[in-house]
């Protein structure tokens, strides 16, 4: 039996389906900026989490080009003469 065909033997009224975006009801910044405080937030927090990856993208590529690139042979440093 259906869950359709058992709620109606019940005498249960149909299942609604919850599947509406909810909307964010949080104050805004300003009346006339459509943008909310909890968007403010999650945008504060996705950029803390972009630079640190872009702080570890720096060191990545400092290791590379100090140590790796010359331990490698694919180039000399300027310094080494």
């Amino acid at each position: 039996m259906g869950e359709a065909k058992r709620r109606k033997t019940l005498g249960l009224p149909p299942k609604q389906n919850n599947t509406k975006t909810k909307f964010d009801e949080s104050p805004r910044l300003f009346q006339w900026l459509p943008f909310t405080i909890n968007q403010r937030d999650k945008l504060i927090q996705l950029s803390i989490k972009a630079s640190w990856f872009g702080i570890g993208g720096l060191v990545i590529l400092w290791i590379v080009v100090r140590f790796i690139g010359p331990a490698a042979g694919w180039w000399t440093l300027a310094d080494s003469l």
